[in-house]
């Protein structure tokens, strides 16, 4: 049986994967095109650093309040609906951040994003539950996250190249409006090409269902279920510590490279092509490591170790001189912050189950895209202070030696046995 579900698993992964991919492709794009679009609009808008980096980062508040919300939804509603509203609502107020007029404007339209997006990413780690072991999962869960570099990959030529358009609007409005349209159409495109459960698939049949619902049905039963239940489990509380971690690296990087790389000396093209070496190599890092973190049946070193690469390319950036060691210091940064992020949601999905587990994702990615927040404003701030990003970059690089140590600390305290309860016999 084993034999036959893993090629039912396979065929899930091609048919979900990808769709799931493309959603986060033109989520992703749509939070951090505003790094792009700071090459021009900032001078436009006078818009200083600090004013930028409290903008870029205003986002996560609204995901921070609304996110618990939005996942309790879909548990409720069924991924497909509530997956189009999301990606509808968030599509429509990325194209309206096209008529920002002040900081005022900026600050009002980035919160509404990033109300109207929550839910999106802890949504498809949980819908990832509903089809795929544990044993299995990381990989899974890297293959889909491999779309967060691929949205910097496709979106840094092409933002630098949108940057160039002017007439009826500028460059950056342009961005802003022809990069909200395609979350709109596939919004609406989700209610034929996600079904909710392996039991609404169209394309399996009743045995390969049934197949599919006996290999899920052997999985460790999980600790939680009920939202209070997970609410006091301190576990779910402690690992926000490296979450937030791991994710103030992740995005005070991502929102200010655009701006640090031209720096260096290069045009609005150049640096959208540039922008694309350290996101490949981290869409490669993230799904070797996944796979290796299967394999082995191994998730805290996996992390942690992800985790302390990461520290070590930011360190890089800040102790180095010249473009080639800076953007070779990007890549490592970048490879390590997002292999350890793939790999640290087998952590809890190994515990939560139903809605706990709704609950649960939602509770751990609100709070740890705070980091999000004060990410790219610890760095605009620190850059107004210094006038360099040194002193930003040295600061993130130890949230990242945090995230590795707790890592550590807390998964091999606390979840021993649920770990090893997944590794191949």
């Amino acid at each position: 049986m084993t034999e036959n579900s893993d090629a039912i698993l396979r065929k899930a992964a091609w048919r979900l994967i990808p769709v799931m991919c493309l959603m986060y492709v033109v989520s992703f794009l749509d939070r951090v095109n505003i790094g792009f679009a700071a090459l021009i609009m900032n001078a436009d808008l006078g818009f200083s650093a600090e004013v930028f980096g409290f903008g870029g980062g205003i986002f996560f508040f609204g995901y921070f309040l609304f996110e618990m919300p939005s996942n309790l939804m879909l548990e409720k509603m069924g991924a497909r609906t509530w997956m189009c509203r999301i990606m509808v609502s968030w599509g429509l107020l990325s194209m309206a951040c096209a008529f920002i007029q002040g900081e005022y404007s900026f600050y009002v339209l980035r919160f509404a994003l990033g109300a109207a997006e929550a839910g999106l990413y802890p949504g498809m780690i949980l819908y990832m539950t509903y089809w795929f072991p544990q044993a299995t999962r990381a990989r899974f869960i890297a293959l889909f996250l491999a779309a967060v570099p691929a949205a910097s990959v496709i979106g840094g030529p092409v933002s630098g190249w949108l940057l160039g358009f002017n007439g009826l609007l500028k460059g950056w409005q342009w961005l802003f409006l022809l990069e909200g349209l395609p979350s709109v159409l596939l919004g609406f495109g989700l209610l034929w090409l996600l079904p909710d459960r392996p039991a609404t698939a169209k394309w399996l049949s009743a045995d390969e269902k049934e197949i599919l619902h006996r290999r899920l049905a052997e999985e460790p039963p999980g600790e939680l279920h009920g939202l209070w239940q997970m609410l006091t489990d301190k576990r779910i509380w402690i690992f926000i510590i490296p979450d937030f971690s791991i994710v103030i690296g992740l995005y005070g990087l991502g929102l200010w490279m655009p701006q640090i790389i031209k720096g260096l000396g290069f045009s609005n093209l150049e640096t959208g092509f540039l922008v694309v070496l350290p996101y490949g190599l981290a869409m490669i890092a993230m799904v070797l490591w996944g796979i290796s973190s299967d394999r082995r049946g191994e998730r805290v070193l996996h992390v942690a170790g992800a985790a302390f690469a990461g520290a070590l390319g930011l360190l890089g950036a800040a102790l180095l001189h010249g473009p080639f060691l800076i953007i070779l210091s990007f890549c490592l940064a970048s490879a390590g912050i997002y292999a350890a992020l793939a790999v640290f949601w087998t952590l809890p999905t190994a515990i939560l189950r139903g809605t706990a587990a709704a609950g649960g994702l939602a509770l751990l990615n609100s709070f740890a895209n705070l980091g999000g927040f004060f990410g790219p404003d610890l760095m605009g701030r620190l850059k107004q202070m210094t006038g360099n990003y040194t002193l930003g970059f040295e600061v993130l690089a130890g949230f990242l030696i945090m995230a590795s140590i707790s890592v550590v600390l807390i998964g091999r305290a606390f979840f021993r046995t649920q770990l090893d309860s997944v590794r191949p016999s």
